[in-house]
């Protein structure tokens, strides 16, 4: 007997195999939720915020494979296979990342909303460009937006996170 037809909105799950931080993971869920609401619900990777849900403010930004990703609009589906980085992975051995370290020191944040999302983008930044000038900074984080107007402390904090990779720190 053939298996009843799926009602409408019947998800159906499946396991996408995928590394998170560094870790292996299986993931049994429906392949087109979004990174975003597997990360938070099911994880309780909660480091990355959801925004807008549509890729345009920035907060959801994971690395995938290095690569910053918006979260919220990125199906399942397509990181099977991939590396996956939220902010719960950058520090190593309890010290700071890099631009981490330096988002603290330089106060470039305030409601701390857009922050994991601003960091995120920052270190994919960095891989691009080891010592960003101020030009190449604001058009790598375009896109990501802080609504409570941080942009010249954000600024300052990956300029200093730049010094900061250079002086030895990962």
């Amino acid at each position: 007997m053939p298996a009843p037809p799926l009602g409408k909105g019947a998800q159906v799950a499946a396991t996408t195999h995928l590394q998170i931080n560094g870790a292996p993971r299986q993931v049994t869920a429906d392949p087109q939720r979004s990174l975003l609401s597997v990360l938070r619900d099911d994880l309780l990777l909660t480091g990355c915020k959801y925004g807008c849900g549509e890729g345009e403010c920035g907060a959801c930004t994971v690395l995938i494979d290095g690569k910053a990703t918006r979260s919220c609009i990125t199906p399942l589906a397509e990181c099977a296979g991939k590396r996956v980085t939220t902010v719960e992975g950058l520090a190593v051995a309890g010290k700071l990342h890099p631009v981490q370290a330096a988002f603290i020191e330089a106060g470039a944040m305030q409601c701390g909303y857009c922050t994991t999302g601003m960091i995120m983008s920052g270190v994919a930044l960095l891989h691009q460009h080891p010592q960003p000038t101020r030009e190449q900074i604001v058009e790598g984080m375009n896109g990501n937006v802080c609504r409570c107007g941080t942009y010249s402390r954000i600024i300052a904090a990956l300029q200093q996170a730049g010094e900061l990779a250079k002086g030895g720190a990962s």
